[in-house]
């Protein structure tokens, strides 16, 4: 039944069939409108750099991330090396906060004082000078070098060349004649460095002789004859340093000469062994164990004698 002022039957018929519709459609507006503007905490929002004056900007440095300053401690293993550097400049060396000179003083340092480098930029090299702290130091106030730790051991580098110098020499100790008898010896020699390794000298040497008694064949039978007698013997030898130019210098020496003893004359050479031990840059001790080998007799019963000598002495180089 219609009245006057309500909505005609058929009229209510549509709008029952049409208000589904119309639900879903604005259910569908709606979801689309939530996924085209997501919430603001999603949103990503560029950095906006600010404003710097152009005097105040570093330039750029190299990376100092971890797997930059020790690659193998990335992968779990420990670095082969660290690189150091160690401060040259006289009197107390300034390091700075950055990398130019308009940064502000960070510390000040004396002459060899090391730091390891973290970071390299031009000329500058950043540094660690404490566990948290880090600074940059000039190239001209400091050298850089590599800490190998343990991984090479040099107990006693080499201190630096002595080719071309003068070597005097003296030196006393025991001589066995034959190695029958027990004599004192005295002697000197000159020396020159050809090179590190290879020295030239001239040696000149005294001794007694005293021989025990002992039984001697002669024309008309045999008698029992002690032998005392002074020996003077020269040589020239060539002595290699198997170390040269370091603080102790084992060396091996060869040589020949003439020995002279009871108006007679024999020739002889000569080998030993010893070392020597700088006490400064011109004076060292000097030890050393030498074999002279040379013959005595005459005619047919002519023999060779090894005389053993043992000495100690001091170096001179000038």
């Amino acid at each position: 039944m219609n009245g006057s002022g309500g909505i005609p039957g058929h009229l209510r018929l549509w709008g029952v069939r049409l208000l589904p519709a119309a639900t879903v459609l604005v259910l569908a507006v709606a979801g689309a409108s939530a996924q085209a503007v997501p919430d603001s905490a999603e949103v990503p929002v560029p950095p906006v750099a600010p404003a710097l004056d152009s005097a105040t900007v570093a330039p750029p440095i190299e990376s100092t991330s971890p797997s930059a300053i020790a690659p193998s401690e990335a992968n779990g293993r420990p670095a082969m090396s660290t690189r150091k550097v160690r401060l040259i400049g006289e009197g107390r060396n300034v390091v700075r906060s950055g990398p130019g000179d308009q940064y502000a003083l960070a510390g000040a340092y004396d002459r060899g004082t090391v730091f390891t480098v973290h970071a390299k930029t031009g000329d500058w090299y950043g540094v660690r000078i404490s566990e948290y702290e880090t600074a940059w130091i000039h190239s001209a106030l400091c050298e850089e070098f590599e800490d190998m730790g343990d991984l090479e051991f040099r107990p006693n580098p080499k201190l630096y060349t002595r080719t071309g110098s003068y070597v005097l020499s003296g030196y006393a100790g025991g001589y066995a004649f034959d190695r029958k008898s027990n004599s004192f010896v005295l002697g000197a020699r000159l020396g020159y460095y050809v090179f590190d390794r290879l020295q030239a000298e001239a040696g000149l040497a005294w001794t007694h002789i005293n021989r025990p008694a002992e039984i001697v064949e002669t024309l008309f039978g045999l008698t029992l004859e002690a032998e005392k007698f002074h020996m003077l013997f020269y040589s020239l030898n060539l002595t290699y340093e198997v170390l040269p130019g370091r603080q102790m210098v084992p060396f091996v020496t060869l040589g020949a000469g003439t020995a002279i003893m009871r108006g007679e004359t024999e020739p002889a050479f000569n080998f030993g062994a010893g070392t020597m031990l700088y006490l400064s840059k011109r004076l060292a001790m000097r030890w050393e164990v030498r074999d002279y080998r040379f013959s005595t007799g005459n005619g047919t019963s002519r023999v060779s004698n090894d005389n053993i000598e043992f000495t100690l002495g001091t170096n001179y180089l000038f």
